[in-house]
């Protein structure tokens, strides 16, 4: 645990301190960021307060008094849940504002990890609550320059293979061959394994026609569509390193089987690339003018190409997700959709841009890229990005 990067972090959110409370590893998060060892029997709730300046506090059960030895700062204990909430107070103090792993209305669940019933324990005693995500995010997800360069790798090795999936496919239609969603989806995969990254066991999505009209369409060994002429592809896929704290990459392409797609197919292809150009040109300019950018803004940039061009009621997920050591990482999502991600887009924070548009029974089409912010603000896109399908 880095103290002195966690109350400075305190005081730029102007917080009087940071409450971290755990029951029984509830709270990843706040394990993960004060750098304490998981898999642990501990059985009783304890908390550690750390204020914007000064020593940190906790406050452990008299039963499991060592539980938090490996941290600095006063040690307090309580036995009965009375003199737990009397030692909260003196562990705080009175009147303070302080950030706690929780968010109002539950906007953003991937930090809300402060349980209801330990909201009102803290408001009775008279602090006031603000989330965390922010400082979550800082010190859960914001890359250095090596964690940059291991993504950065991951994406030259994934295009190398995403290139080479659809030479496939077109080699085997061209042959005569019967090859099917899930025989590529295995050869991505032994590639990955070849190429020294994995997928964490998460095949890539290989899907052909009405299949990608859902997003986490997955092929399977018995079943899957043998590609053939006239067919549309869509290949989802993701991978890092073998290494400690690589970040994922992780994009989406389309195709097609043949030298004239359907109409269609072409028309909500252009909709999907414009929208995430139109999401990926609103942060470059929210940074080139100095204004902050929230996940939730940006999904309504992407959103509002893809409804004007009238397929809103089809275009059924956020716009993108954070990237890290996870695929689906712990920083902002861009979501106004299925959350409203208020947390903002900060210099080191790697996210996707991936809209798309499913039509049952017929179609699905997604463009996804990666969008990097660099130290200095600047926003860079790693690897290509699709601006027309690709024939087979």
């Amino acid at each position: 645990m880095n103290l002195s990067a966690i109350q400075n972090a305190i005081r730029e959110q102007n917080v009087d301190g940071w409450l971290f409370y755990d029951f029984r590893e509830r709270d990843p998060l706040a394990m993960s960021i004060l750098g304490m060892e998981t898999g642990r029997f501990l059985s009783r709730r304890w908390y550690y307060y750390v204020p914007a300046d000064g020593e940190p506090v906790k406050l452990v059960s008299k039963v499991e008094e060592s539980s938090l030895d490996d941290l600095p700062g006063e040690r307090l204990t309580y036995l009965s849940w009375k003199e737990q909430h009397e030692q909260i107070r003196n562990m705080i103090g009175e009147d303070k504002r302080i950030a706690c792993n929780y968010s109002p209305m539950n906007n953003v669940p991937y930090t809300s990890m402060l349980d209801a019933g330990t909201v009102d324990v803290l408001r009775s005693l008279g602090y006031e609550l603000v989330s965390a995500a922010n400082l979550i995010q800082q010190f859960e997800a914001l890359l250095d320059d090596a964690a940059f360069q291991t993504h950065a790798e991951a994406g030259e090795m994934i295009m190398r293979v995403k290139d080479e999936a659809f030479r496939k496919i077109s080699a085997a239609v061209e042959a005569g061959e019967l090859l099917n969603e899930y025989e590529v989806q295995q050869f991505i995969m032994q590639r990955f394994e070849q190429e020294g990254f994995t997928c964490d066991g998460h095949g890539p999505i290989v899907g052909v026609n009405d299949h990608p009209a859902n997003p986490h369409f997955e092929p399977q060994p018995l079943g899957s569509a043998v590609f053939q002429k006239g067919d549309t592809v869509l290949i989802d896929l993701w991978a890092k390193k073998k290494s400690e704290g690589a970040i994922y990459y992780d994009v989406t392409w389309c195709g097609f089987i043949g030298e004239n797609p359907p109409e269609k197919y072409v028309e909500i292809f252009n909709v999907v690339r414009d929208a995430r150009n139109a999401a990926k040109q609103f942060v470059v300019d929210k940074f080139a003018a100095g204004e902050p950018c929230y996940g939730w803004e940006v999904d309504d940039a992407c959103r509002n190409v893809v409804i004007e061009a009238g397929y809103g009621d089809y275009f059924i997920h956020r716009t993108g997700h954070s990237i890290g050591t996870n695929v689906h990482g712990n920083g902002v999502n861009i979501d106004n959709l299925e959350t409203r991600d208020e947390r903002q887009l900060v210099p080191g924070i790697c996210f996707s841009i991936e809209p798309g548009i499913y039509i049952r029974n017929h179609m699905g089409v997604r463009s996804e890229i990666n969008v990097f912010i660099k130290p200095n603000g600047e926003v860079t896109v790693v690897g290509d990005e699709q601006d027309s399908l690709i024939l087979m």
